[in-house]
């Protein structure tokens, strides 16, 4: 038995910003400082940190839970089941709907709900529920539905990540150019093909880490003090990244069987070019193996950062045929990892 992907979809927005679009923002430090050098400067260094140029917005008219609909809908039919058929839907957010303009989070009934609700699913014992695990949250969302698998009480599983962090950033926050909306699918099936999920990897730093990404009030003193944005203390994220990803990248794979030589491409959720590349670097470190080129995709250029809908996204993209340069084969050995609040790290080993 081998739990394998059997069809993917993802749903990216319409809306398009670039860096430019933020040169008329009036950005601050944490402690309502001004900066001391213009926005052009300012997006320049963004730029050379980050990689990303543009991003996308969800169109005013949806919700995360809409996103998440379109990429199960894709992933179906891609997989070409029958919805009724399914065991499980998980979502992975943080944040639930929040409705254009407003500052109230939604996530009464669940976005699985939702999503169950807007695929027109009769089956009552297709159960569905969230995940609530940082960026992270997809991969989190996998390994609990192979588990349910293994223990033979599911088949069939559709597991979606998707967040619209536009409605929750500071726009007087530097840190509001790294991220963007989006929404990414799996349909999972126990099949007798050799393959599928190989090894998995989660913890949990909570210790000293806990509240590295947080909610906080808005950089500029004048705000409404009663709103809260997502916000990140990036070079502890960035120190803590480098230490633990790898790390548990190296268990998980020492645990799949298999060796660093296997391992075809690495699918990183994609929170900064260049803190994803530090990370990778030290993956093949610590194998004592230069890192070769091409293993990592990226799509963070154009898409910014979706959260939990970076990994699902990005796969859906390769698989298709989307981004240049970039393929998987019968039998390609990949890596999914990610990092994000709680601080959760997590990380599987796949035979495509």
């Amino acid at each position: 038995m081998s739990i394998k992907i059997t069809g993917v979809g993802s749903f990216i927005p319409g809306l398009k910003r670039k860096n430019s679009d933020f040169l008329k923002h009036e950005f601050r430090n944490n402690d309502g400082s001004h900066f001391p050098h213009n926005n052009e400067v300012t997006i320049e260094k963004f730029k050379a940190i980050t990689g990303i140029e543009e991003r996308r917005y969800l169109e005013e008219n949806l919700c995360t839970s809409d996103m998440a609909t379109v990429a199960a809908q894709n992933a179906l039919e891609d997989s070409g089941i029958d919805p009724e058929t399914l065991d499980y839907i998980i979502v992975a957010h943080n944040y639930g709907d929040v409705k254009n303009g407003s500052i109230q989070s939604d996530s009464v009934p669940s976005l699985a709900t939702r999503v169950k609700h807007n695929l027109r699913i009769k089956n009552p014992k297709c159960v569905g529920y969230d995940v609530l695990f940082g960026c992270p949250g997809w991969i989190e969302a996998v390994i609990q539905a192979q588990a349910f698998m293994r223990a033979g009480m599911a088949k069939k599983c559709l597991v979606i990540g998707a967040e619209a962090l536009s409605r929750v950033v500071d726009k007087h926050d530097r840190d509001s150019m790294i991220f963007s909306d989006g929404s990414g699918a799996v349909v999972l099936e126990v099949t007798s093909e050799e393959g599928g999920i190989l090894a998995h990897e989660s913890a949990t730093f909570a210790y000293q880490e806990a509240h590295h990404i947080y909610f906080g009030a808005s950089n500029h003193s004048e705000a409404a003090n009663d709103t809260r944005y997502i916000k990140m203390n990036g070079r502890k994220i960035y120190e803590f990244a480098l230490t633990e990803v790898p790390a548990a990248m190296k268990t998980c794979l020492e645990n799949s069987g298999k060796t660093i030589s296997d391992v075809k491409k690495i699918f990183i959720h994609q929170a900064n070019e260049k803190m994803d590349d530090a990370i990778i670097h030290r993956f093949y470190k610590l194998h004592k193996t230069p890192m070769p080129p091409n293993v990592m995709p990226m799509s963070i250029q154009e898409l910014g950062n979706s959260s939990v809908a970076t990994v699902p996204t990005l796969l859906d993209l390769v698989i298709k045929g989307k981004i240049e340069g970039q393929e998987l084969h019968r039998g390609d050995v990949i890596m999914f990892a990610s990092v994000g609040a709680g601080m959760n790290i997590n990380a599987i080993v796949y035979q495509y």
